[in-house]
């Protein structure tokens, strides 16, 4: 890293070009640039030895990696800000510690391509868009709670409509417990 941040100011660029050319951030690129090689190297030796935070989640980032190797750096942070509440690193620094296993542990990211086909174009209220989501929110009492929501969006008209509820959609039963008062809906 230390000698392609080297060789870009070498050959002109700004430490912002920099920075974006590398996917690090500019702060990086400043320390790296104050740095002579003598130092650079000694420093590097030093990061060999060093324990990092991410070790601790290691042996699941690696399941996740060899079970699906075109999963992304930002869907491994997600995963583990959601599941552990005392995570605490930068995603670009999660970005480093993924691409640094997948060299150590030859675990090349594969782009998995979907095959798309045109939807013929239906009359009005035949037609509709459907995603689910989830979200962490605090309720009044102060506790945080987890809801749910489906989303639909008619093709025709582009009409939303939302539905929350505080546990897993099921694929029986009604969508909520209670009235419909539960529902967002609007253009």
């Amino acid at each position: 890293m230390y000698l392609k941040i080297k060789q870009f100011s070498e050959d002109g660029f700004s430490e912002r070009n920099i920075a974006k050319q590398l996917g690090i951030s500019r702060t990086t690129v400043t320390k790296y640039l104050k740095k002579d090689a003598e130092e650079m190297s000694v420093w590097m030796a030093s990061t060999k030895n060093r324990k990092k935070k991410l070790d601790a989640y290691q042996t699941e980032i690696l399941k996740w990696l060899r079970q699906h190797p075109d999963i992304s750096a930002a869907i491994i942070y997600d995963r583990l800000d959601e599941k552990y509440k005392d995570f605490s690193v930068s995603e670009s620094t999660m970005c480093g510690y993924v691409n640094d296993l997948r060299d150590t542990y030859n675990i090349p990211k594969t782009i998995e391509t979907r095959v798309y086909e045109a939807v013929p174009e239906l009359p009005m209220g035949f037609q509709a868009q459907v995603d689910f989501g989830e979200c962490w929110q605090t309720n009044a009492k102060g506790k945080q709670i987890k809801l749910y929501v489906v989303a639909f969006v008619l093709s025709h008209s582009r009409y939303k409509y939302m539905e929350w509820i505080d546990r897993p959609f099921r694929t029986n039963g009604p969508l909520s417990r209670h009235s419909p008062a539960n529902h967002t809906s609007g253009k």
